[in-house]
């Protein structure tokens, strides 16, 4: 029997996105538990699954027998022709419950009009735990985590996704290459508006949106997304890092005390149509005030150009921008000023100047080409 990969996750529910992505990982073409459920399916008959099993979910089952015994796919099919449910364990690697009535609180909210929808969208909510309703009527298969329904697709279909899917991450990560290589030019001149800084904090707050996205098609796709998902993970290189060391260049969360992740969670609650509106961006990291326009002048820290010297470490880096405070400082600093940097030996000092001179008159080059 294949390993499920939630047998990777801890005894006990985790939460929000990290929760769908393993249990989509959990029901992947190729996995012992997706040929159960495609078993079913060809059967022509439904299925109520709850992949997990605690007090709470002890607590609404009645009726049914206890089994304990390994999962199978074969298991699940001949378990499902009965009626009631089938309870798992979390890690989906043992069959714990079968022919099971479930009887959630009937006051949770629901927007199913199925009985077995119905309920399993109630389980999901009460207990935490992931629950698969597979419909004889419709001859699908529907994930309840939390209070999301996702829909089983068929693997040629989350393919097709999936490319398409990424495609539009190509197309917009050629845009934020673009505007950050624009940006890099601008800092070097000393003319970066709020508005340039927005526009590049707008771009990677898309890319990184369509990338959850991009990722949870492939988790479904399991080992069939394989080739695509090296696709993918060179076209979201570097990104969670470069969102970083902007909002530490420019905002009050990249000064001494602060904390970056405040300001990326004030650009993750923006609307997706708001991310191309300036002042939108750049009011929610805090570089302009609400309804002032975005041409303000503002003046890097100097983090993004200094994690481009090579052989600087993240620390070095840190002492380079605490000593000068702002790239121009920096930009300007002979060798011997450089020195005084903790830490920094004459070979140091040179190796960080002549590095951000190449970076200097690489991007100024770049931006006339």
């Amino acid at each position: 029997m294949s390993v499920s990969p939630l047998n990777r996750a801890p005894v006990q529910p985790v939460q929000g996105d990290e929760l769908l992505r393993s249990t989509l990982e959990a029901v992947a073409p190729g996995t012992e538990l997706r040929d159960g459920l495609e078993r079913i399916l060809a059967g022509r008959t439904g299925a109520l699954i709850v992949l997990g099993f605690d007090e709470t979910v002890d607590a609404l089952c009645s009726g049914g027998f206890e089994l304990d015994v390994p999962f199978s796919a074969t298991r699940l099919r001949e378990l499902a022709k009965m009626d009631g449910a089938v309870v798992l364990d979390f890690a989906a690697g043992r069959i714990v419950r079968a022919a099971i009535q479930m009887l959630p609180d009937p006051s949770i909210p629901t927007t199913e009009s199925g009985t077995r929808h119905r309920t399993a969208e109630r389980v999901a909510r009460q207990t935490g735990f992931p629950v698969i309703s597979v419909s004889q009527s419709m001859n699908m298969a529907a994930l309840y985590v939390h209070g999301l329904r996702h829909v089983l697709l068929d693997p040629e279909e989350l393919a097709g996704r999936a490319k398409q899917a990424l495609d539009t991450l190509e197309s917009y990560r050629a845009k934020l290459d673009e505007v950050e290589a624009s940006l890099s030019a601008l800092e070097v001149e000393d003319l970066v508006t709020a508005r340039d800084v927005a526009a590049v904090a707008g771009r990677q707050e898309m890319v990184w949106r369509i990338g959850h996205e991009v990722a949870d098609i492939l988790a479904e796709l399991g080992t069939q997304g394989r080739l695509l998902r090296l696709q993918f993970e060179e076209l979201i290189s570097g990104i969670g890092a470069g969102r970083l060391l902007l909002v530490r260049d420019y905002t009050a969360g990249g000064a001494p005390g602060g904390d970056p992740q405040e300001e990326l969670n004030r650009l993750a609650a923006v609307d997706s149509a708001a991310l191309i509106e300036p002042e939108a961006v750049a009011g929610a990291l805090g570089l302009i005030s609400p309804g002032l326009e975005a041409d303000a002048g503002v003046s890097p820290r100097g983090f993004r150009l200094l994690s481009r010297v090579p052989g600087l470490s993240e620390e070095q880096a840190c002492r380079t921008v605490r000593h000068f405070g702002t790239l121009q400082a920096i930009l300007g600093a002979p060798l011997e000023e450089l020195m005084r940097v903790e830490g920094f030996r004459r070979d140091r000092a040179r190796a960080v100047r002549e590095g951000l001179s190449r970076i200097a008159e690489t991007v100024t080059l770049e931006r006339f080409v």
